[in-house]
């Protein structure tokens, strides 16, 4: 009965070094979804809006449209003009009447600037309006952190 050469082989070494390519995986997977979601998160326009309680709004198809404490108007965060925001609100309702305008005021605005801006959403065809403000619990927190 013979068994074969009774020969002890050297055991392999234990692996010292760490693997990185997994880490590096997953750390790019987090970069690249915070590039995408920061900007989602944060507007560049700051605004001081009212409190109250409400339902996020579900239109797919919303126009975006701010008044700052000055009465700058402000269409998709970018500043515009009178008649240059009648023409492109023009062009939305002509593609889709349904279009919804979310429209967010400073609380220092006159509610005369206002009228006027809903006026002129009317007069283009827009009638689907919603007014977007800050729920209570998050603007004190704001407040909170804000310096002083």
């Amino acid at each position: 009965m013979s068994f074969g050469r009774l020969e002890s082989k050297k055991p392999a070494k234990p692996m010292s070094d760490i693997n990185m390519t997994p880490l590096i995986d997953v750390m790019l997977v987090l970069l690249v979804i915070f590039m995408i979601a920061a900007p989602l998160m944060t507007s560049s326009l700051r605004l001081d809006l009212p409190q109250a309680e409400g339902t996020p709004s579900e239109a797919q198809d919303a126009i975006s449209l701010a008044l700052d404490a000055q009465g700058q108007r402000y269409l998709d965060e970018q500043p515009v003009d009178e008649a240059a925001l009648k023409e492109r609100l023009a062009q939305a309702a002509r593609r889709n009447p349904q279009t919804e305008v979310q429209l967010r005021a400073d609380r220092g605005v006159p509610y005369g600037r206002v009228a006027e801006l809903l006026a002129l959403l009317q007069e283009v065809g827009l009638t689907r309006i919603g007014f977007i403000t800050e729920p209570p619990q998050a603007a004190a927190t704001v407040a909170a952190s804000a310096p002083k």
